[in-house]
């Protein structure tokens, strides 16, 4: 256990974290994920909900600035302007803790598996509501 450092994160997902540079990304998915086949690294986070993750990582990880869109959900199939109540939660997490709040944008189900395959890493949690996925692209830490 470290002071200040959300248990949830486990030691091999802190060291994943802290080898990610500036630009790279990372999938919070949920259990029904096709981790191992979209991920060349898997952090499994066995009794923790994506939102509980989110949370942690956003507490030691900040967002891209650089980029349009720092944080990428799933869409609902067959409505793509649904919002699930997991990523209304995923928005009211990035405005509470994020560094850097940033709207959540949403992608088709296919293209976001594509992009999933570019990540860094995916982080499968025990979330078990639909559509509890979501892409972190990692910002830089400004010099003090």
């Amino acid at each position: 256990m470290l002071i200040g450092i959300d248990p949830v994160l486990t030691p091999d997902l802190l060291r994943h974290l802290g080898a990610m540079g500036h630009g790279d990304q990372l999938v919070i998915a949920d259990a029904n994920f096709p981790a191992e086949s979209c991920a060349n690294r898997i952090e499994r986070l066995a009794g923790a909900s994506a939102t509980e993750a989110l949370r942690a990582i956003l507490s030691v990880m900040p967002l891209d600035t650089y980029v349009d869109a720092p944080a990428r959900s799933m869409q609902v199939v067959g409505d793509p302007e649904a919002v699930p109540d997991i990523v209304a939660e995923f928005q009211r997490i990035i405005d509470e803790v994020a560094d850097h709040p940033a709207q959540i944008q949403s992608v088709e189900r296919h293209e976001f598996y594509r992009e999933a395959k570019k990540t860094y890493c995916v982080v499968q949690t025990s979330e078990n509501r639909f559509y509890g996925n979501i892409i972190l692209s990692k910002g830089a830490i400004a010099p003090s």
